[in-house]
């Protein structure tokens, strides 16, 4: 396998050779993992031979330095044992050619290069892995394994599942491309504006669970939240005249350049007014900025352009006074005409109550009570909380940060509202921190 010269003279320990193929198949495993499924049509079969491909890698970088082109080398071996695969097994190849002449008819694969260069053909992958033939819930899961190359621990991992249920899932997936034949394409024109917000809807909420996560030690998952914006950058490089793709980007980015002034030495919560922004990531923000006005350049504003502007406003803020709260609040109001949702109400009604008063926001919190998808969602009575500490309601305000204690997943947060309690409601013996595990 001679694809490519070293691109060194000497041959790498094993530690070396090992850390090379690591960080190449970072990235080109989703470009590589394309390419076979393209080229063979089975998603089994191309993660099968990716896989045997990087074996390959570890045995030879070590010894015979890091090809010029990695990419390329990794795409031959790849290619080379998926084809002894199907010689081995003519069934499996006769069943195979069937589902790549019905993909070619649906949309012909673009040739490979003559040298053996990766075709790019990610962007097909993204919309297989969140087609809406697959169940909701498995799109992500199926994504994260797929696009973001996490093994199934990892999948379950990054989303609290337990592992035998991440597999399940990602089978799950898997088996609908197969049986439902799902085209591996990029949908055309009249398919592009349906198929689109799904795509985006998985990476938005993979970053989500990076940004805040749902339970565990930790308020933050930095890997998780910089994996989708890796792909969220791929996604906009793929498709630079979408304007949400550039708005979800955007959104991601100025909300991930707080992420150092969001917790303090001890891993604490801190809010908006408490962060130091000069921990913000200006170079980030710059990025994000001037996405967004490629966002709302052109015609009407989607909703990740119209989020990432909100994102803007607070980082270009001084401090949490002099962030433009009206111009928060009308930028919800047109969220909230395109996308309406409870949980747009709820951070409209923080806004509302940071340009109007405490009074104002709460009103409007409480004509969202007994919403069911806020009734598990801690962020509503959290706010309704704060609000009520400010207005002197101490026992209902009290009453309210339980509320968020029972539903908060995540051991800073769950701390943040312990200490807000205690202003409240100094603990009592069998409160204090040996009753919860401090």
């Amino acid at each position: 396998m001679t694809d490519g010269t070293a691109a060194g003279s000497g041959t790498p320990g094993p530690a070396a050779g090992r850390a090379s193929v690591e960080a190449v198949f970072r990235e080109e495993r989703g470009r590589l993992l394309a390419s076979l499924v393209g080229r063979f049509g089975d998603l089994d079969l191309a993660e099968e031979v990716t896989s045997e491909a990087v074996e390959a890698a570890l045995v030879h970088w070590p010894v015979d330095g890091v090809p010029a082109r990695p990419g390329a080398w990794l795409l031959t071996t790849a290619r080379r044992k998926a084809v002894d695969r199907l010689r081995r097994d003519k069934a499996y190849a006769a069943r195979l050619a069937v589902l790549q002449v019905e993909a070619d008819r649906a949309a012909p694969a673009p040739p490979a290069d003559a040298d053996g260069e990766l075709p790019d053909e990610r962007l097909q992958l993204f919309f297989t892995c969140a087609h809406p033939a697959l169940a909701a819930e498995d799109r992500a899961a199926l994504t994260l394994r797929c696009l973001a190359g996490l093994g199934t621990p990892e999948v379950a991992r990054a989303l609290l599942l337990p592992t035998t249920t991440a597999a399940q899932r990602i089978v799950r997936a898997k088996k609908k491309i197969r049986e439902a034949r799902v085209p591996f394409r990029v949908p055309g024109p009249d398919e592009l504006a349906e198929r689109l917000p799904g795509v985006l809807l998985v990476l938005s909420s993979i970053f989500t669970e990076g940004y805040a996560a749902s339970s565990g030690p930790d308020l933050q998952r930095p890997d998780l939240a910089e994996e989708s914006i890796r792909l969220a950058r791929i996604l906009h490089r793929l498709l630079p005249g979408e304007r949400e793709t550039a708005g979800l980007l955007a959104l991601l980015l100025l909300t991930h350049a707080r992420r150092a002034a969001r917790t303090g030495p001890a891993g604490e919560l801190l809010l908006l007014d408490e962060q130091d922004r000069g921990r913000w990531d200006g170079p980030m923000i710059e990025e994000g900025r001037a996405l967004v006005v490629r966002a709302l350049t052109g015609g009407p504003p989607g909703p990740y352009g119209v989020q990432a502007a909100i994102a803007a406003l607070h980082d270009e803020a001084a401090d949490l006074d002099s962030t433009d709260w009206p111009q928060i609040v009308a930028l919800y109001d047109v969220l909230l005409a395109l996308t309406p949702s409870p949980v747009v109400e709820l951070n409209r009604a923080v806004a509302v109550a940071m340009r109007d008063g405490p009074r104002a926001g709460l009103a409007l919190l409480d004509a969202l009570a007994g919403h069911p998808r806020l009734r598990t969602h801690h962020p509503y009575p959290a706010a309704r909380a704060e609000l009520l500490h400010r207005l002197g309601r101490l026992p209902e305000a009290a009453t309210a940060y339980r509320d968020a204690l029972a539903l908060v997943g995540t051991d800073p947060e769950r701390d943040h509202l312990r200490r807000k309690l205690a202003e409240i409601e100094p603990p009592g013996p069998a409160d204090g921190p040996g009753a919860h595990g401090a």
